[in-house]
């Protein structure tokens, strides 16, 4: 007989203060160990072939019947239930929050609660934005460089696209096609967004203009495609289906705002400049306070009353003034 070997993953977020763990369980093999169906070991018994008596027969019968019907009931008790849950308490109740609250499968992992049409569309949707990767050659990409340095600067005469002046934007490079690399398309996506949406929140970030600021302070463009990249891992969409606590909270999320990634992100960059200034950080310590905005992000997003990109504590710092 075939054995299989489970291999355990431990995936940490400390949510409020905790540590939380989630496992998936693999097999290395995909042979079945015994058939699916087959006799039970009473059934071979012996003296099971000797001939049944009429009454035997029956009984055999009406126990059938029984299991049956008892199915039958069963069935209908389940589908009441969703009914008195969905109709009459809602979703919006108490009891109706509780029972379209994920759960842990016997295998550790968080159940989502079933999708909308709408959501699931919207989740392949940002699937796809974040495996388009950064392409220097298309001229599509260089255009969005080209409108990113138009919002970021709208006074200001727009330079070539390798020119020491990019720099000024937190570019590490002349070129700042070389500095996208994990972050993909979908960060300069999310910078134009942050730019168009919440431009005051952007102006801030950009020139630096809130609190005492480090001497040598985090380039802000490549650190808005750090964030880019934190934020796909945290919401665990590389994976079929998110199955983090920040993941389906996202999921949820998406049912009223078609763009809550890119609006989760605004307020993740608002975030990390906050931790940047209580920690009176600097350059090296990057990405210890990007693991820090992590977690209060994480613990935000699991808050009982948050049910939109709205409802976080930390949108208001998008407009504090």
């Amino acid at each position: 007989m075939a054995s299989a070997t489970l291999r355990r993953r431990l995936h940490h977020g400390d949510v409020d203060g905790r540590k939380y763990e989630r496992y998936d369980a693999t097999t290395e093999s995909d042979t079945l160990s015994e058939p699916l169906l087959g006799s039970s070991s009473s059934d071979t018994k012996a003296g099971y072939n000797e001939e049944r008596t009429l009454e035997d027969i029956w009984e055999e019968e009406r126990k059938k019947q029984q299991s049956h019907w008892t199915l039958i009931f069963s069935q209908l008790i389940a589908q009441w239930a969703q009914w008195i849950a969905k109709v009459v308490f809602g979703s919006g109740s108490l009891f109706g929050r509780f029972l379209s609250l994920p759960h842990i499968s016997s295998g550790g992992r968080l159940l989502p609660p079933p999708l909308s049409l709408l959501q699931e569309e919207r989740l392949r949707n940002i699937k796809r934005r974040i495996e388009i990767p950064f392409d220097g050659s298309r001229m599509e990409h260089q255009d969005a460089l080209r409108q990113l340095w138009r919002l970021a600067y709208p006074q200001r005469e727009l330079p070539p696209l390798k020119s020491e002046l990019w720099k000024e934007m937190g570019w590490q490079g002349t070129d700042p096609c070389t500095d996208f690399r994990g972050g993909g398309y979908v960060s300069l996506e999310n910078l134009i967004f942050f730019a168009k949406t919440y431009p005051e929140s952007f102006q801030r970030l950009l020139h630096k203009q809130d609190g005492t600021r480090a001497e040598w302070e985090y380039p802000f463009a490549v650190a808005g495609i750090n964030i880019s990249f934190m934020l796909a891992q945290m919401l665990d969409l590389q994976s079929g289906k998110p199955s983090t606590v920040a993941g389906i909270r996202f999921l949820e999320f998406l049912e009223e705002d078609e763009m809550a990634f890119d609006n989760l992100y605004c307020i993740a960059f608002q975030m990390m400049d906050a931790q940047w200034l209580a920690k009176r950080a600097s350059y090296m310590e990057f990405n210890e306070v990007l693991k820090s905005t992590r977690t209060q992000l994480e613990r935000e997003l699991a808050l009982e009353d948050v049910s939109s990109v709205r409802d976080l504590p930390a949108f208001n710092l998008l407009y504090k003034k």
